[in-house]
């Protein structure tokens, strides 16, 4: 799910993911990015899950070792952010793994905060920028991990 930080979901869209996500279904929120936009998807998940509470992924969880081994969580860089020199966007300095988990402590939902995976596999090809590289690694490295944890875990 692109861009969370406007997301306004429906009262079907509520019950909808919930169900998805409680019947072993995940979902990955990317490219949004300060306490604004955070508030915002802080309170549509507090819809979806008025019981659960959203925490972070500590580093040593397996979704950093499932494929690749990622020692930090990146900051990928949106395009525009990267051709003005910084990785960061609305005051989003740090970037965070977040999730909800399920019953059994699995994450329901991997939340991309303060980093653009999107952009970093939009951009892959782009060879007018070369050091746009670096993001575009980090990038795959963490969607692939994410997806291969769902599927195994």
């Amino acid at each position: 799910i692109v861009e969370p930080g406007a997301l306004k979901l429906n009262e079907t869209e509520v019950v909808r993911l919930r169900e998805f996500l409680l019947r072993g279904g995940t979902a990955m929120f990317d490219d949004f990015h300060g306490p604004y936009e955070w508030d915002n998807l802080e309170r549509q998940m507090k819809r979806v899950f008025p019981d659960r509470s959203i925490v972070e992924v500590p580093q040593s969880h397996p979704v950093f070792s499932v494929f690749y081994k990622i020692d930090s969580y990146p900051q990928v860089a949106g395009i525009g952010s990267f051709l003005a020199g910084r990785t960061w966007e609305k005051g989003g300095f740090v970037s965070h793994l977040r999730t909800v988990l399920d019953d059994a402590g699995r994450p329901m939902v991997f939340i991309n905060w303060n980093t653009d995976m999107g952009d970093g596999w939009e951009w892959s090809n782009v060879t007018e920028y070369p050091g746009y590289l670096k993001h575009t690694a980090n990038a795959y490295r963490m969607a692939i991990n994410e997806i291969v944890y769902s599927l195994t875990h």
